[in-house]
């Protein structure tokens, strides 16, 4: 991979952390406020702040590059634009775990070119961890490289998913969840997308499936990949958008696991 990635990757984990400790400071503080986007998602002032010096950053060193953030810049049509070189945060992945003063929160920052994850940093302030990854150089967790459990056996699989604010789809993911948990050891509901795919990433999680947004995966994604997951969807990937930044129907475990639990939860899929 070229230096230019890895210089990105080094900005992008010093950029996380220093959000990160913005994100400890502010609940530190208590009486954090906090608003609602479309009346359901919880933001906080956190999220504000905190979006808006990795976007700062961003713009002062490398103005040529867009970015796709879930608070300041959630336009998902960025991502199909191929020519110039893409940032995509989520300075709080975990927000309502964060405002109740859960620990699974994370500050997730990846950079995309021509479509391609090639950088992703995903820090958890709470838990003093940072994974990172560089395109072809591996992942890795403080400094230690990781790597899936290696689980054979999909009944003997710790499975992570969540459920999104809209409860349209809800018998849909309710029949999906019934068929996941009729075939595998138990399920965790962690909060946090990026903290989930990370957690496949070292071993912690054998298996993660959801539909998610792309700011909420796009690190974490590139973090299992380099560290030897198989990461894919269940559902069909529209051919105009970059697989990298695609979010519905997600699956993400370790290698031997792939197959059978693609063909489980493809059987889900609502027309």
């Amino acid at each position: 991979m070229t230096a230019n990635a890895r210089t990105i990757t080094d900005f992008a984990l010093a950029l996380a952390q220093e959000a990160g400790q913005l994100i400890i400071q502010e609940r530190r503080q208590g009486n954090l406020q906090h608003d609602y986007k479309d009346a359901t998602e919880l933001v906080t002032q956190a999220d504000i702040k905190a979006d808006e010096l990795i976007t700062r950053r961003i713009r002062e060193a490398y103005p040529q590059h867009r970015i796709l953030s879930e608070e300041s810049v959630p336009d998902l049509s960025q991502a199909e634009e191929l020519e110039t070189p893409l940032w995509i945060v989520d300075p709080i992945d975990g927000t309502v775990n964060y405002a109740y003063g859960h620990n699974q929160v994370a500050v997730s920052i990846a950079w995309a070119e021509k479509g391609r994850v090639q950088s992703g940093v995903v820090h958890c302030p709470f838990q003093r961890e940072t994974f990172q990854a560089t395109w072809g150089e591996g992942a890795q967790l403080n400094g230690t490289p990781i790597e899936p459990t290696g689980c054979q056996n999909l009944r003997q699989a710790l499975v992570a998913t969540g459920f999104p604010y809209g409860k349209d789809e809800i018998p849909v993911l309710i029949n999906r969840l019934d068929k996941v948990l009729h075939n595998c050891r138990d399920i965790r509901r962690i909060g946090s997308a990026a903290v989930d795919i990370c957690w496949v990433a070292c071993g912690r999680l054998d298996l993660y499936y959801e539909s998610v947004s792309p700011w909420d995966f796009a690190a974490a994604r590139l973090i299992a990949l380099e560290a030897g997951a198989r990461c894919g969807h269940f559902s069909q990937v529209p051919e105009s958008y970059p697989e990298d930044l695609w979010g519905r129907d997600i699956l993400i475990s370790t290698p031997e696991l792939y197959d059978r639990m693609q063909e489980l939860l493809a059987t889900t899929v609502s027309d």
